[in-house]
């Protein structure tokens, strides 16, 4: 640990070409091994004074630089107002050879790994992001290093199903979090699609018994990993607040029923993200055969998965999936392997081994504005083109003229456009919201659960069209209204609104209940009352807002899409 003055001496008799190659080699460290130090400290005494420095290194000159000591080596990340910022660290080894198996370790290094940039991304489809199997990395920021300081430990899982997404978007930046509460921020890569959630296990055998979930066991590595590294950046082993949007909503659900996970969070915040089933094992296995015919392989042929090169895997994810109703790309998600999974996480009850986690589920008023909004044909529908569109878009079996009626009931003056959006919302994003809700108010003598609504959107500048659209709690509650990709607007209005749902996440990390002298007195949620935060202009609790719609969606079952 100490102050790092020893290897800033040392990285100062490093050229600055030689320092730009090795920061850039396969293993993205910065170590030379002793034949090479002493070769470059000799051509470092013959440029003298000339000598360039990397610029964490001229920072340090005027002030400690941010220096961390993990399993594997040393890292130097940076400060950023006070906040200590270690970016790219690697929590497992490269998944290139471990395709579809659980991950190693990651390698140790010798020197001191530059952690001031972001990982690589797993391999996805649409993402401008550098990616590669060695994607196993996660980002700290931390108000303090060793100092004792147990704070609480928020772990952010990125959302985009369980298909594309890293935890380097602007958006998931920590230090305004580490600011306001005194907190640790973690944001984290796992393995996804294919690499993360193809279920080869009825096809290949026990090799690859849990190859189905192998991008949540990534995201217990991680949580290992924190939990082993707390002391090293001043937070609390015993206080891990995970917290995720939309696909990880879904994969915090399902790591509390993973055994695997166990012990390793102690609070779970989902916003707009559910995962009441599964996918069951024949269903994932049919998944599995399809993605084998389109690369022409026969259902014999898996380990020639492990070499083809990774875009081709990636193609082959693009198959229409037998499940949907409209027209989509196969789907990959956690299957319920009997193994690492052996539970669908909130079916037919919550999971046991997470009674005793305080939970916060939260969703969006208008969720599916954000990508049903991008069709400008659905703003000008007519009621006669609306029961063909419900039948493609609100994911559930129930005849859309009673649907349609229904609303016609409750919002006499909805027009066409308002029904599609609500309805679609209601049947196919925020319908998981209520079953996860309601088991764990079920759940005798388990820890309570709160539920919010985001009813707020900004004010003009297209903030009417879109309304409270799905992902338009991620930046309040991280309140990086001035980040690129934020639609939150910067006027008093958000930033007021950042600063309710930023402390109601910072006060549920620290004490396990979300209240805070910001808004109304916020109880748990029941099934006699469903009380709801509504979070808006004026926030207020509500019981069971929306209830018509609740009654009208619960006349059918739900099944979670890609279960079966």
């Amino acid at each position: 640990m100490g102050d790092g003055s020893d290897d800033l001496h040392r990285i100062r008799s490093v050229t600055h070409i030689e320092r730009t190659k090795a920061m850039h080699d396969a293993t993205r460290t910065d170590a030379l091994d002793d034949n090479d130090r002493r070769g470059f400290l000799k051509g470092a005494a013959m440029l003298g004074a000339g000598l360039a420095l990397p610029a964490w290194a001229h920072a340090a000159a005027g002030e400690a630089p941010a220096l961390a000591t993990t399993r594997s080596g040393r890292i130097h990340g940076y400060v950023d107002r006070g906040v200590h910022v270690f970016k790219g660290v690697p929590y497992g080894a490269d998944t290139a050879s471990r395709r579809f198996l659980p991950a190693l370790p990651e390698l140790p290094w010798e020197g001191i790994r530059d952690a001031t940039a972001y990982g690589a991304s797993a391999p996805q489809r649409g993402n401008d992001e550098t990616t590669s199997e060695d994607c196993l990395f996660l980002n700290v920021w931390t108000p303090g290093l060793r100092d004792g300081g147990k704070r609480p430990i928020l772990f952010y899982i990125h959302g985009g199903g369980f298909d594309n997404g890293s935890g380097s978007d602007p958006l998931y930046d920590g230090a305004n979090l580490c600011r306001r509460g005194d907190a640790v921020v973690v944001t984290v890569n796992h393995r996804l699609n294919a690499f993360g959630y193809l279920h080869l296990a009825r096809l290949a055998g026990d090799a690859y018994a849990v190859s189905g979930n192998v991008g949540q066991l990534d995201l217990v590595q991680a949580l290992q990993w924190v939990r082993e590294h707390a002391d090293e950046f001043g937070g609390d082993a015993g206080n891990v607040t995970t917290f995720g949007q939309s696909g990880g909503g879904a994969k915090i659900a399902t790591l509390m029923a993973m055994p695997a996970a166990r012990g390793l969070f102690h609070r779970a915040w989902t916003m707009s993200g559910q995962q009441v089933t599964a996918a069951g094992p024949r269903a994932a296995t049919q998944r599995a055969q399809l993605f084998l015919e389109t690369l022409g392989l026969a259902s014999d042929q898996v380990d020639r998965l492990r070499t083809l090169p990774a875009e081709r895997l990636l193609e082959a994810t693009t198959v229409r999936d037998f499940s949907r109703v409209e027209d989509s790309r196969l789907y990959f998600g956690p299957v319920l392997d009997g193994r690492s999974l052996p539970v669908h996480p909130f079916w037919p009850e919550a999971p046991v081994q997470s009674a005793d986690i305080p939970m916060v589920i939260g969703n969006t008023r208008d969720e599916t504005r954000a990508f049903l909004g991008n069709d400008p044909a659905n703003f000008e529908l007519r009621w006669d083109d609306l029961p063909a569109k419900l039948e493609k878009q609100q994911f559930v079996d129930i005849d859309p003229d009673v649907v349609i009626a229904e609303y016609r009931r409750m919002y006499p003056d909805y027009t066409p456009s308002e029904v599609f959006f609500a309805a679609t919302t209601a049947g196919r994003s925020w319908r998981g919201a209520v079953e996860e809700a309601e088991a764990r108010a079920r759940q005798r003598g388990g820890a309570p659960t709160w539920a919010y609504q985001l009813d707020w959107y900004p004010r003009g500048g297209g903030g009417e069209k879109f309304r409270a659209f799905h992902t338009l709690d991620i930046p309040l509650v991280f309140d990086t209204l001035r980040q690129p990709g934020s639609r939150t607007g910067e006027t008093a209005a958000a930033q007021r609104m950042a600063g309710r749902m930023s402390e109601a996440l910072l006060a549920f990390a620290r004490t396990g209940d979300p209240n805070h002298a910001g808004i109304p007195a916020w109880a748990p949620y029941s099934l006699d009352k469903r009380e709801t935060m509504v979070f808006d202009d004026a926030s207020r609790l509500e019981n069971d807002p929306r209830g018509g719609e609740r009654r009208l969606y619960q006349r059918v079952p739900f099944v979670q899409r890609g279960t079966m």
